[in-house]
């Protein structure tokens, strides 16, 4: 009795499984379809729990209207935070603002400042993680939680496995980042040599929203942009 439940139990997590890939090809080709027609864009990210009154939050705001002063468009993870600072400077500045949501049990909800045409929303983080970094031009990544770190080191990751092409990976907040980075080359690069040198010749960390603006157009000059897979 109890080898035929768990029998049936597989079984129907099987079937839910076969069915869930319709799903996800659905967020793939709606994804693709309604970003490929945006251009170039520049992705922030950073913490759906920092206040307007927060230095970052306004830093964010301040970078993300210089991006699309220069000529990009803004994605953001469409939601509080840093991610309602990107898009409302990309607002603010008359620019593209286009913001991936991912549905959550908290934090997460759509700010007002995503262009009512470029709002997408995912069920999957893989999905949703795939949408960034095909169609971004480079990463301003500003303080945030597990999830700010999950998509830094997805990207790193990627770049380093020539699974997508380069791009400036930028570190917004010298007194946020300094030990992580610290930690990367003293541990990782140094003492364990578990990367190499150049996997870090991408990150930039820098204060000011000068300073993302002229690594991004120090990296592309009058390069064609395109996007990275």
């Amino acid at each position: 009795m109890r080898k035929e439940q768990h029998h049936k139990g597989w079984n129907e997590i099987k079937t839910n499984d076969s069915w869930a890939i319709f799903k996800i090809m659905g967020e793939f080709v709606n994804g693709y379809e309604k970003l490929s027609k945006i251009g170039p864009c520049v992705s922030i990210f950073g913490s759906a729990r920092t206040k307007p009154d927060n230095e970052y939050y306004q830093l964010a705001e301040k970078i993300a209207r210089r991006i699309v002063e220069s000529g990009y468009g803004v994605i953001t993870g469409g939601g509080p935070g840093i991610m309602e600072a990107g898009n409302k400077g990309a607002h603010l500045g008359g620019g593209t603002s286009v913001g991936l949501n991912i549905e959550l049990p908290f934090e997460q909800h759509d700010n007002p400042y995503i262009d009512h045409d470029k709002s997408l929303d995912f069920d999957y983080f893989f999905v949703r993680k795939v949408m960034f970094v095909k169609y971004s031009q480079g990463f301003v990544v500003m303080p945030g939680g597990f999830g700010t770190l999950d998509e830094l080191f997805e990207a790193i990751t990627l770049i380093q496995t020539h699974k997508i092409e380069k791009f400036p990976i930028i570190l917004v907040g010298t007194h946020f980042w300094k030990d992580l980075m610290g930690w990367v080359k003293k541990t990782l690069l140094d003492t364990f040599e578990n990367i190499s040198t150049k996997d870090l010749d991408l990150i930039h960390l820098v204060d000011t929203e000068d300073e993302v603006i002229h690594i991004l157009d120090a990296f592309y000059g009058d390069s064609d942009l395109s996007p990275n897979f």
